[in-house]
């Protein structure tokens, strides 16, 4: 039996923002209508390496799609070099369940929830958002800022991180690909005047508070992806509109997993999954100056929908190899 094998040059070779939106958006719409399974994804934690392993699987019941990805998350891998993140994606016949592809995970992990933080943006931020936030520009941070250039007009994007040489090299290979001005800034405050905030940092004592955000800002929070991580001061949750991409998982896992735990809200506080809006079964913004926050925790299924548009192109393109298994 034969299985295609998609390395990361070949995934790069067919993948790109546009069509990760649409993917993605798609994925949010069928979770947003209940159409599929998703277990939360489960973590085996590495304590004396700083780093974990988790696993994800998901299956679309109308689209017929279904697979795994196993991720692990090591923050010192820097030191090493190796990304972070790393991440392998296996694609299922729903048939015979015999695996189909095997492709690197680690591109489309960066792309899904760039894209994400896209979708979050054209259906929660103000229709006259020109002005992005950055705070943490690492590889995430590039994904995040090519998605949002495609659902708003950017002008100027204000960047702010620890490491000099980090904010130097974003900067220079993203005026590559968006066209506005960028503004370094000293502080995370000054960072926080701005229409979208991004957050992509793996802190866990938060670095944004309440009384640097304004009204109608809108807020990627992308880094808090397990027990325990927060970017944002808990009373921030108190004054905005929370939507996480699933509520059981960020409630164990996203950002507002501490709020939740401190008892500073409650579940009833968290509006909607993005999914929910997305498929309009929710309302999003309802005004200019709500705030908005969208918790991002990453979900199978926009691997799942990234990785499937990954292989059918692979296919029409002759891309990948075809390897035997047995």
């Amino acid at each position: 039996m034969d299985v295609l094998w998609l390395d990361q040059s070949d995934v790069k070779n067919v993948i790109d923002m546009p069509l990760t939106l649409s993917a993605v958006e798609n994925g949010f719409r069928e979770h947003g209508l209940k159409k599929v399974q998703m277990p939360p994804k489960s973590y085996l934690y590495f304590e004396n390496h700083n780093g974990d392993l988790r696993t994800m699987p998901s299956f679309m019941e109308e689209k017929d799609i279904a697979g795994v990805k196993i991720v692990n998350v090591h923050p010192d891998n820097r030191e090493k070099g190796l990304p972070t993140v790393m991440a392998v994606i296996v694609l299922n016949s729903t048939e015979t369940g015999a695996p189909l592809a095997i492709m690197d995970g680690t591109h489309v992990t960066d792309m899904r929830t760039g894209a994400a933080g896209g979708v979050a943006a054209k259906y929660l931020a103000r229709k006259d958002s020109h002005v992005v936030g950055m705070v943490g520009t690492g590889g995430q941070a590039r994904t995040q800022l090519l998605a949002l250039s495609e659902v708003m007009d950017i002008e100027e994007v204000k960047i702010t991180c620890r490491n000099t040489g980090h904010c130097d090299s974003f900067e220079k290979d993203m005026k590559k690909v968006v066209s506005c001005d960028f503004k370094r800034k000293q502080s995370i405050k000054d960072v926080c005047d701005c229409d979208v905030l991004v957050t992509t940092t793996p802190v866990r004592e938060p670095v944004v508070k309440a009384e640097w955000i304004h009204e109608g800002t809108h807020i990627n929070a992308i880094g808090a992806d397990a027990v325990g991580k927060q970017e944002l001061e808990s009373s921030i949750m108190k004054k905005a509109r929370i939507i996480v991409d699933d509520i059981v998982q960020a409630s164990h896992s996203g950002e507002v997993n501490v709020p939740l735990s401190q008892g500073v809200i409650s579940e009833s506080d968290i509006h909607a999954e993005l999914g929910e809006i997305v498929a309009g079964v929710k309302k999003g913004r309802l005004s200019d100056d709500n705030i908005t926050i969208f918790d991002s925790t990453g979900l199978a299924v926009q691997d799942l929908v990234t990785a499937n548009m990954v292989y059918t192109k692979a296919l029409e393109l002759g891309i990948g190899k075809k390897v035997k298994l047995f």
